[in-house]
């Protein structure tokens, strides 16, 4: 019990940085912070989530396709709501990835040109 609190504590932890960095790049006030102060976490929360998001991705087209109803390590036959809840979490963190790395390269090309 104790290690899926502390689990939660640090996912609640990490989404509510992240909520807070991606707000900050564009706030006039970021203007004032370093550039590695907000590119340092957005590159690492973007990583994290390509790294759980495209994985994730293939599993839906395994799992959508047929050709492996429980995805990578699931059973074969899972019911219809933990297909759905699958698909979703993974869509979910896969949409994630694509929206915090284009914020990041966003980011990176303002932040890089002090004429902006």
């Amino acid at each position: 019990m104790r290690a899926y609190v502390i689990f939660n504590v640090v996912l609640i932890s990490m989404s509510t940085i992240g909520a807070a960095v991606v707000l900050a790049t564009v706030r006039p006030p970021a203007r004032r912070r370093p550039r590695w102060l907000l590119l340092t976490p957005l590159l690492f929360g973007s990583i994290l989530l390509v790294i759980r998001g495209a994985p994730g991705m293939v599993e839906n087209l395994l799992m959508v396709s047929g050709i492996r109803r429980g995805g990578f390590v699931g059973v074969a036959d899972i019911s219809t709501g933990e297909f759905w809840t699958g698909i979703g979490i993974n869509t979910y963190f896969f949409a994630g990835a694509v929206l915090l790395v284009g914020t990041t390269v966003s980011y990176g090309r303002r932040s890089g040109n002090p004429s902006r």
